[in-house]
């Protein structure tokens, strides 16, 4: 089958290649890709950035949301059948979406979302269940409560604006000029103008703040926080949790605290907190999640779609900052956008 594959860690080390079409254990389930899309998590493990952590041994296939068509099921699969419609976020280190098969163990598939398209279910996974795992799982987000998530226009941020306000939380964001429409048109009550003011300057009292910024822009981020209140940056510096959560080493959790002490120190300072995020494959939670873009509550919102073959242009596309909202998808059907 054809393939992108990293053969070689740094920023050249993707090509088309010809693999193996993947072997289906009994719990996996073959699914044929239909469209898959780009994160920029690809562009990290491309570049080795958690070649520590994540010990993906080149060449392997890159890809981390998919959605397809089931065309095999192991003997241990319950739930799934060979012709369903299936949206994933494959676990680590069995990725591999920019494929035309892909073999996904069953916990991480869920039903494709039937108001969506492939293209679109191709959009939603990462980014959806980072969201949920972000404002559901560790910060709690209540009614009432105010988030504030930047890069609202962004594949991730789009997501937070839509999920927070489903939550009931007051929803702030960083966002263009030509991005304001879009997103308060998904639920922002609170645009701040990047170009324009320093959201530092002008908010206040936020319960969460989640960051893809990084760099000033997070340290920044702690102070418009309340007392107590909680800064996760999926960009920022990991701390030891992120090594727990991978099963790592404890002296690789210890390095981590290093990296990520200054950040944790001046949170401390603050009365606030900082956690770096690294969400997980959930198809369960996938499951629920397609149950609120098929009510309307959510929505994905696609800058451009690439045929297959153009793989590489479209990671380049991404790489090189040109999409102006939402996810890039890549798709097996070009003509379908």
């Amino acid at each position: 089958m054809k393939a992108f594959v990293v053969e070689k860690y740094g920023k050249n080390g993707v090509r088309a290649a010809e693999v193996p079409e993947p072997s289906v254990g009994d719990r996996d389930v073959l699914v044929r890709v239909s469209a898959a899309s780009i994160n920029p998590l690809d562009k990290m493990v491309r570049n080795g950035e958690f070649k520590q952590l994540l010990k993906y041994k080149p060449p392997f296939v890159l890809g981390h949301d998919v959605a397809g068509v089931v065309t095999r099921v192991g003997s241990g699969v319950r739930g799934l059948e060979v012709g369903n419609e299936v949206y994933a976020r494959p676990r680590d280190l069995r990725i591999g979406g920019f494929a035309e098969y892909i073999a996904i163990d069953q916990d991480d598939v869920a039903p494709k979302p039937a108001s969506l398209t492939p293209q679109e279910a191709a959009a939603v996974p990462l980014v959806a269940l980072a969201a949920w795992q972000v404002l559901v799982n560790r910060a709690h987000v209540k009614p009432g409560q105010k988030v504030l998530v930047h890069a609202g226009a962004g594949g991730l941020g789009s997501t937070v604006i839509q999920l927070a306000k489903h939550l009931g939380a007051t929803v702030a964001t960083t966002a263009s000029t030509d991005s304001e429409k879009l997103v308060r048109s998904l639920g922002a009550d609170v645009v701040v103008d990047y170009t324009k003011e320093d959201f530092s300057k002008v908010l206040s009292g936020y319960d969460l703040v989640l960051d893809a910024v990084g760099g000033a822009n997070l340290e920044k981020s702690l102070a418009v926080l309340k007392p107590g209140g909680l800064a996760v940056s999926v960009v920022g510096p990991p701390d030891a949790g992120f090594a727990r959560q991978l099963g790592a080493p404890s002296f690789l959790g210890l390095v981590m605290n290093v990296l990520s002490r200054k950040i944790r120190k001046q949170a401390k300072t603050l009365g606030v907190r900082y956690q770096f995020f690294f969400m997980q494959a959930n198809g369960s939670q996938l499951r629920e999640l397609g149950t609120l873009y098929d009510s309307g509550k959510l929505r994905p919102i696609i800058d451009s779609t690439f045929p297959f073959d153009q793989t590489l242009e479209a990671i380049a596309y991404v790489e090189q900052g040109r999409t102006k909202a939402g996810k890039v998808v890549v798709s097996m059907t070009p003509d379908s956008n």
